[in-house]
């Protein structure tokens, strides 16, 4: 927590934390007397295991992380993750959508119904504010501004932005919350949730991964589809239509500029037109 970090990150710690101390008591060893060939070992059997090359440089910063703690507050005298190399990785550049699979994919829900209009509202709104699902689904009530147009998103580390939402999503959301919303509560006005099963509770991120995997089937997507998906077709169609990458830094929440920078690795469609437009010989 000393870091700011965000529930999902801390929970994915304290899986890799988890599994470490099972590894260890399986091998009859302790968590605070371990060495490097002990952390070593560990990381081998991931691999024998096939676990991929970025989940065990996760683990590993997870395990780094651990015991710099450990040292800092005086209860190891030597780390044993020092000097331990971290796997080395290709770049992973993210999926992303054509805008014609984006377009199928928001019109797929059947909007006659309750359930269907929730869901179109919230595709159109992760879609036009690059949201992270963890921020769609604890999205609350008064942090849409309908006058202004814009969303008062809390991001990681507590860090809030605004992010202006555009005339189509801002539409779905308000047939959302005037004719969808009440419906789905039943009368309950104490819920401050924007989005809502038809319990009457907040959405989860794993009920927006059903979600987003069923309307892919309904348009048709046979690609590799989550809801960060939709945040990386929000971030390469900005950049594709002439976006500025600082502009999109902003947009997304990202507080170094370098990750924002994979964009424009598969900005394809817009790199070529300036090629066309501007080379001699384009």
């Amino acid at each position: 927590m000393e870091f700011g970090l965000s529930e999902n990150t801390l929970s994915a710690y304290r899986l890799d934390l988890e599994g470490w101390s099972r590894w260890l008591q399986n091998h009859n060893k302790d968590l605070l007397r371990v060495d490097r060939d002990d952390v070593k070992a560990y990381l081998g059997s991931l691999f024998e295991a096939g676990i991929s090359a970025r989940s065990i440089a996760r683990l590993l910063s997870s395990l780094r992380r651990f015991y710099r703690y450990q040292l800092r507050e005086g209860h190891l005298k030597k780390d044993p993750t020092a000097l331990i190399d971290s796997p080395k990785l290709g770049r992973l550049l993210p999926d992303s959508l054509s805008e014609s699979d984006v377009e199928a994919l928001l019109t797929a829900p059947d909007t006659s119904n309750a359930l269907g209009l929730r869901d179109r509202a919230m595709l159109e709104l992760i879609y036009a504010c690059g949201l992270r699902v963890s921020e769609l689904v604890t999205l609350a009530v008064d942090q849409v501004n309908m006058h202004y147009g814009v969303l008062r998103v809390l991001g990681k580390g507590n860090r809030e932005r605004m992010v202006p939402v555009g005339e189509q999503a801002l539409e779905w959301a308000e047939r959302y919350l005037k004719h969808a919303r009440p419906a789905l509560l039943k009368g309950d006005t104490t819920s401050n949730a924007l989005f809502v099963t038809n319990r009457g509770n907040s959405m989860t991120r794993q009920g927006f991964w059903h979600v987003i995997k069923r309307y892919a089937q309904r348009a048709g997507i046979d690609k590799h589809l989550s809801p960060h998906t939709l945040r990386h077709a929000f971030a390469t169609h900005l950049l594709n239509h002439g976006a500025d990458l600082r502009a999109v830094q902003l947009l997304l929440g990202h507080s170094d500029l370098s990750t924002t920078q994979i964009y424009t690795h598969i900005a394809q469609f817009r790199l070529k037109e300036i090629h066309r437009k501007h080379h001699p010989r384009g």
